[in-house]
């Protein structure tokens, strides 16, 4: 059969049918998943439409666009910040559309970016849905941050003209062995990208074996370690300190998840009769279990002060702290003496552990790193941080590293020279991009 938008020629594979069946059939419990999300975050209840492709008259008028850019949330969007930074500074007069899936990813675009940049949703991968948003997008150049593989997104984006490349790409052995089974259809559905940057080796051999041609990728490092910590923040961070108490030592866990604050809540009591100054700082990864997560340490006996209670200095007796904001987690790692980095306890495969060392903080997590697992190897092998597998060992590492100042500093002075040592993966894809933009300049 022809290729169906697809700019390569080989022959559709039969699974596509099977994915297109399925997934137009799950549409509506997409629906109802909103439905559900919106409950604990009711942004889930609006901007339905963008998500069937129907982009917003606001944004589609300011099209075509010179550059499109998909980062799934926060994460994504964090590293992707920079890089476009960058891109408006060299290139002023780009017309930049930023899309995510969820609402928090949403609020770091406007937070970091604001009105330099066009956003909306990501739309379902339906064939209508992705049709409508590029034909109102037209994208020139079209960048995908990390792995996400939409087949209609790759065919219908490629068939209004754009150059479409991934950019940060890290792809585990989960992860690969998940498309493995599907290699058909995957081969199939890369074919027509255009490149390819790689964070590491094995990520670049994970996209060979799935069919990709070597010719089209590049090792060009991860771009979070090209982090950039501004002065300001730092000075915010000295302030904020003294608001949490000079002299108490600080442990921030951030981007825990469900399961995890339990965990982390009953080594504080431990710690707590050790280190009777001891703060406790969590940043819940998610905006929607703020709440539960202050009922849950007010339930164990825990004296919690939000952050939005904008309380100007705590009182000795507040054993937690609850950052309840969103964009402050670095300046919170900077205010702390020793961090853990949560999705990591429990298997979710772990969160961005580089903040932290960035901050010469040394830094925890835990065994489930299975999304970084480059990155967690070698932030255990320069001793800019620790692995733990459980709660006992998070406690052991923890008192000794709070009763241990000079250790503290020790690993957070490694955490400083490891991400210097990695830095340059933003040039890389900077350089990448050039003759594309020249080319558009042209044109």
């Amino acid at each position: 059969m022809a290729s169906d938008n697809n700019s390569n020629a080989q022959p559709m594979p039969k699974m596509l049918w099977v994915y297109r069946f399925l997934m137009t059939t799950l549409a509506p419990l997409a629906i109802v998943g909103l439905c559900f999300r919106g409950f604990r975050n009711s942004a889930y209840w609006h901007r339905w439409s963008e998500r069937f492709g129907f982009v917003p008259s606001s944004v589609a008028k300011q099209g075509p666009f010179d550059l499109w850019l998909h980062a799934v949330s926060v994460g994504e969007a964090r590293a992707a910040a920079p890089l476009v930074r960058r891109l408006r500074e060299d290139y002023p007069h780009l017309k930049i559309l930023i899309t995510t899936t969820t609402p928090t990813g949403s609020a770091m675009v406007t937070q970091m970016l604001g009105s330099s940049v066009a956003h909306c949703y990501f739309p379902y991968d339906l064939r209508g849905s992705m049709r409508r948003f590029a034909a109102a997008t037209k994208p020139r150049l079209g960048l995908v941050m990390e792995t996400e593989i939409w087949p209609e997104m790759i065919s219908q984006i490629k068939a209004v003209g754009t150059h479409l490349m991934y950019t940060n790409v890290r792809l585990s052995d989960r992860s690969y062995n998940n498309y493995a089974r599907f290699k058909e259809l995957i081969s199939y559905t890369l074919s027509p990208v255009d490149f390819f940057a790689a964070q590491g080796k094995a990520d670049a051999q994970h996209l060979e074996l799935l069919g990709v041609d070597p010719s089209k990728i590049a090792i060009t490092g991860s771009i979070k370690f090209d982090v950039q910590i501004p002065a300001s923040m730092l000075e915010m961070a000295e302030v904020t300190r003294r608001q949490l108490g000079s002299d108490r030592l600080i442990w921030i866990a951030g981007s825990t998840r469900d399961g995890e604050e339990g965990r982390i809540l009953e080594s504080y009591k431990v710690l707590k009769a050790e280190f009777p100054h001891l703060l406790l700082v969590i940043v819940p990864r998610h905006p929607e279990r703020f709440d539960y997560v202050a009922r849950k340490t007010a339930r164990r006996g825990l004296k919690v002060v939000r952050r939005t209670e904008g309380v100007p200095e705590l009182e000795s007796d507040v054993d937690v702290y609850l950052g309840d904001t969103m964009g402050e987690l670095s300046l919170l790692y900077a205010s702390s003496d020793v961090a853990f980095v949560g999705g990591s306890l429990e298997p979710f495969g772990g969160q961005n552990i580089l903040e932290p060392c960035a901050l010469g903080v040394p830094v925890l997590f835990g065994p489930h790193m299975f999304n970084f697992p480059d990155i967690s190897k070698w932030t255990i092998r320069e001793g800019a941080g620790l692995m733990v597998h459980n709660s006992k060992e998070l406690m052991d590492e923890l008192r000794d590293l709070l009763g241990n100042a000079s250790r503290r500093d020790r690993m957070g002075r490694r955490g400083l020279d490891f991400i210097d040592a990695h830095r340059g993966a933003l040039d890389k894809n900077i350089d990448m991009l050039k003759p594309i933009l020249k080319q558009m300049e042209q044109s």
